[in-house]
């Protein structure tokens, strides 16, 4: 399979969300079967509405049409990121799901890119993300993309909390083109 070009739009319909929730779900039997701890848990359908309604949630297709991805952008930070981290200073991303059958083509690494353009036509100079403290293959992706780990979260209740930065003027080239729909 060759995918050069990608497809990204918003999520808005019921069947966007059931899309996305679908790849989350694959996403997450995948990981325990890797023998993470990452996202085992049903759905967060209120997480999916709210992003959907905010125009925050983004459906990746390839050029025959199938979705292959997902994303989360959003000016909102998590409660991750404090006052001295100048929040507003950046875009966040939240949850990037790429589908099992789309892995391995630098699909991440594409809309990350994507992401970063946003972020920069939104006068932003960050794109950050918090992803899931217990995994180490995730913070290598994202340190092999550029991010730098700021902090992780002490809270010993919450799974997530590793915070990564980069700027948002950082762009590999990685993976397909990417074209806003």
């Amino acid at each position: 399979m060759d995918i050069t070009l990608m497809h990204i739009r918003r999520a808005t319909t019921e069947a966007d969300m059931a899309e996305v929730a679908a790849m989350w779900t694959r996403s997450s039997v995948r990981l325990r079967r890797k023998g993470l701890d990452q996202w085992q848990y049903p759905v967060k359908w209120e997480n999916i509405r709210r992003s959907a309604s905010d125009l925050a949630l983004w459906l990746a297709e390839d050029s025959e049409g199938r979705a292959v991805g997902t994303i989360t952008v959003s000016c909102q930070p998590d409660h991750y990121w404090l006052p001295s981290d100048n929040p507003t200073a950046a875009l966040y991303v939240h949850r990037m799901v790429i589908d099992d059958g789309f892995r391995g083509y630098e699909l991440g690494s594409a809309m990350l890119d994507w992401a970063g353009r946003r972020a920069r036509k939104a006068g932003k100079d960050w794109l950050r993300l918090d992803a899931w403290k217990s995994n180490p293959g995730l913070h290598r992706y994202y340190l092999d993309r550029g991010f730098s780990l700021v902090r992780i979260d002490t809270d010993p209740t919450d799974p997530s909390g590793a915070c990564f930065q980069r700027r948002a003027t950082v762009e590999l080239g990685l993976g397909p083109e990417v074209v806003e729909a």
